[in-house]
């Protein structure tokens, strides 16, 4: 058959829950739209059950995630950006094409993600030192603080840039030990829906990052106001709506973070400091030994 008489495959791309590729279960789609206004596929429109299936799998999986070692964290964020190297070709695709901010070369973009992914991957297991500490106290006691993960976290994914943006926002929150429900802007869903498939095809275990496309402000106010949500990265709220999610994140007292970077290949895009947004201080008492 002649390349000519063959039909293009159009693709409706699922959501990313558990580990699995589910459709939405109102079974409707949004057209992906890329940079020059052309329709690139389909995506599955999360909706509000969607978002309570996400936040299941993520608190079915923050227990296991938070008790593995950080050396071993470490070593799955780092497999995340060699498969995401070997795939840079897709990647660089993906981003090229997504509508949004051009205000970076898409290969620039996708070089500094698989460079983010491998810097927090080399901290995971140095946050206790860094944000830990051995306390003096009066008496004959060891008191040593460390830190340890919420436990779920809400991402609302920046709308640019498209990759790099969804890098930094989630690594840390992975780093740090905990497990993340990220709802992806419209105009980053091609590079959402391939990083989707790097997670599945590394060996992050199920449920630990669960990706949801759809519209974002619809989404946003229902994982924030959650009470199985711990924690909520607002990066990519918008500024007429950081309120109202405040108010719902404040129902249950969880933590609200929202980043101000506007150079996102700054040296200040990364930090340990990044991880501990989402990290609480445990403290120990510890008779001493004799």
């Amino acid at each position: 058959m002649s390349d000519d008489a063959r039909l293009e495959v159009r693709k409706t791309h699922k959501l990313f829950i558990g580990g699995a590729f589910p459709r939405s279960e109102s079974g409707d789609t949004l057209a992906v739209v890329g940079r020059d206004g052309s329709v690139l596929a389909q995506a599955s429109k999360a909706s509000r059950k969607d978002v309570r299936d996400a936040v299941k799998a993520a608190a079915g999986a923050a227990p296991g995630w938070a008790e593995r070692t950080a050396y071993n964290r470490g070593q799955v964020l780092y497999r995340i950006a060699e498969i995401l190297a070997d795939r840079r070709s897709v990647f660089v695709d993906a981003v090229a094409r997504t509508a949004g901010d051009d205000s970076l070369d898409a290969e620039v973009e996708v070089d500094a993600s698989i460079d983010r992914w491998v810097w927090y991957a080399g901290w995971t297991d140095k946050l206790a030192m860094v944000l830990g500490s051995r306390n003096p106290v009066a008496g004959p006691y060891f008191n040593v603080s460390s830190p340890v993960p919420v436990g779920v976290v809400g991402i609302v994914a920046p709308q640019a840039p498209s990759l790099l943006g969804l890098t930094s926002t989630l690594a840390p929150v992975l780093a740090g030990g905990n497990t993340a429900v990220v709802v992806a802007a419209a105009a980053t869903t091609l590079p959402t829906i391939a990083l989707a498939e790097v997670l599945a095809t590394s060996d992050v275990p199920a449920g630990v990052v669960n990706l949801l496309t759809g519209a974002q402000r619809e989404l946003q106010p229902w994982l924030a106001g959650h009470r199985a949500v711990d924690g909520l990265d607002a990066t990519g709220v918008a500024d007429a709506d950081i309120r109202a999610i405040e108010v719902e994140a404040a129902d249950n007292l969880k933590r609200v973070h929202r980043s101000t970077i506007t150079d996102w290949l700054a040296d200040d895009a990364q930090s340990p400091w990044m991880c501990a947004t989402f990290l609480e201080t445990r403290t120990v008492w510890h008779p001493a030994g004799r």
